[in-house]
């Protein structure tokens, strides 16, 4: 059970750079369609680089973690 876990574990960490990895405009079209599933309305999201994040909400990394979309609520 131990390495069953500790498998899972490294496959996370594994995976990870692949995320945000991604290209932005897929990532923020993925994003939406989750948000639209849960009946979400009136939000906006954005893509910002790292140096643009001030208080946003950021809800995605993207471009391998050179930009950030950011979630607000209109």
């Amino acid at each position: 059970m131990k390495k069953l876990i500790a498998l899972m574990s490294l496959s996370f960490v594994v995976a990870a750079p692949t995320f945000a990895a991604k290209n932005c405009e897929e990532l923020k079209s993925e994003i939406a369609a989750k948000l639209d599933a849960k009946g979400v309305k009136g939000y906006t999201l954005e893509i910002v680089s790292n140096e643009e994040v001030k208080d946003q909400k950021v809800i995605g990394s993207c471009e391998a973690g050179t930009k950030k979309i950011t979630y607000k609520k209109d």
